[in-house]
């Protein structure tokens, strides 16, 4: 039976459907972590110990681990692990990306250094310290971004129009680098900030998978909701795209040539980019799976036995070496939801579930969000609600259904109590 290793911070509904997708495949999982303590073990198998921000010592661990269980596949679950797990294939022998090209997939300064060196568009940035009074960088122009280095997604990001403005902002952020969460991922650049231009446009997100430094894209999500900041919260990911087959193409380009200025070669890919009146710009490309359980809303055909496959079935197969190339995503139009956060507090209950899921279209409501748990909007937040998907015929269609959903919920959230 070929075994895959799968990299990630903590347990969560995404290695769950990675577990049934490696029933489904005859595939068996060893799982490594650096929140074991909270492992509840889904495969009743033991995960191997690992820090990642003590690289070496992991990678020993291992590569001791895969002595007794020799491994055929590594796949990284979020930013984090991409470069322990590309460390763990080289050493291997196993495919992967080079350690490297990992590297300045998570690092926002090197990503941009990387594509800008390719002749690829990127807005003006500079690095700089979070103590740094950047509006009076003369190198600023407005409106402009500012962002952590080692913060994914959008934690962190702001849009600024003013000095006045990303003064505000630096603050926040200055605040949001300085919590122990923040402190205690010891990315290594938590004491880093990026300011870039701001990029106006539609903004689409891509999904695939690199095999020996070819892209093969699995969908192209629209991103009706407008995202012009101050902060940059997603909710809607609806694909196909409705993007005119030019552009759609074009798109498509651009990433496939991001990554190979990274110099990706093998393992999923999910990438972010701007379509402007001049320019497509690629935001960002992590070496990894689309996050959280958005993946459900990915189904592929082409696999003999299995309709409706997962995104984990395919890549599970493709990290131990099996041919996908003939795998596409289904026909239909399909759509997620990942539901905001409003405010600040400690959720006490959700309403509306039920009629939610009643609305035509919609596949399924699921709250992940735990009751009496903390929540935070962003720019601090680093997690959502939960998530609605929907199906449909048409790409309006399946959007106006997720947010009827979504209007059919009602979410008891008490006020955080002020310390005196």
């Amino acid at each position: 039976m070929p075994r895959v290793l799968i990299l990630s911070t903590t347990t969560g509904y995404q290695l769950r459907s990675f577990g049934d997708a490696a029933e489904r495949t005859g595939i068996e999982l060893m799982f490594a972590t650096d929140r074991c303590h909270q492992l509840d073990d889904p495969w009743r198998d033991a995960a191997v110990a690992v820090r990642f921000h003590e690289e070496d010592a992991s990678l020993d661990a291992i590569v001791a681990a895969a002595r007794a269980r020799p491994l055929d596949g590594v796949i990284a679950v979020g930013d984090r692990p991409v470069v322990l797990a590309a460390r763990a294939a080289a050493t291997l022998g196993l495919r992967g990306n080079p350690p490297e090209a990992a590297a300045a997939s998570i690092n926002k300064s090197l990503f941009k250094r990387e594509l800008a060196r390719a002749g690829l568009p990127v807005p003006w940035f500079f690095q700089a310290s979070v103590d740094a009074h950047v509006s009076a960088d003369p190198r600023v122009r407005y409106p402009c971004v500012i962002k952590p280095l080692g913060l994914s997604g959008s934690r962190g990001v702001i849009r600024a129009n003013t000095p006045a403005e990303l003064d505000a902002a630096a603050a926040r952020v200055r605040a949001l680098l300085s919590r122990k969460d923040v402190r205690a991922i010891r990315s290594g650049v938590e004491d880093s900030i990026l300011l870039e231009g701001f990029i106006s446009g539609r903004e689409f997100a891509v999904e695939g998978v690199m095999t020996a430094g070819a892209l093969q894209t699995f969908a192209v999500f629209d991103k009706p909701d407008p995202l012009d900041g101050p902060f940059f919260e997603e909710t809607i990911y609806v694909t196909p795209s409705t993007l005119d087959r030019s552009t759609h193409d074009a798109v498509v380009a651009h990433v496939a040539s991001a990554a190979a200025a990274l110099g990706l070669s093998n393992g999923p890919i999910h990438a972010e980019c701007r379509v402007s009146a001049d320019a497509i710009y690629i935001l960002e490309i992590a070496a990894r799976p689309i996050g959280g359980l958005c993946s459900k809303v990915l189904r592929f055909d082409g696999i003999e036995h299995t309709p409706a496959a997962s995104l984990e079935d395919v890549l599970l197969r493709h990290a131990v070496g099996q041919e996908i190339s003939a795998i596409v995503r289904e026909r239909a139009v399909a759509g997620v939801m990942m539901i905001p956060i409003p405010r600040k507090g400690t959720l006490k209950f959700v309403h509306g579930i039920d009629r939610a899921a009643a609305v035509p279209g919609i596949d399924e409501v699921q709250i992940t969000a735990k009751i009496d748990q903390l929540l935070e909007p962003l720019p601090e937040a680093a997690s959502y609600l939960g998530f609605i998907f929907a199906r449909g015929s048409q790409a309006g269609e399946v959007v106006r259904s997720l947010k009827a959903a979504h209007a059919q919920l009602l979410f008891e959230i008490a006020a955080p109590i002020q310390v005196m």
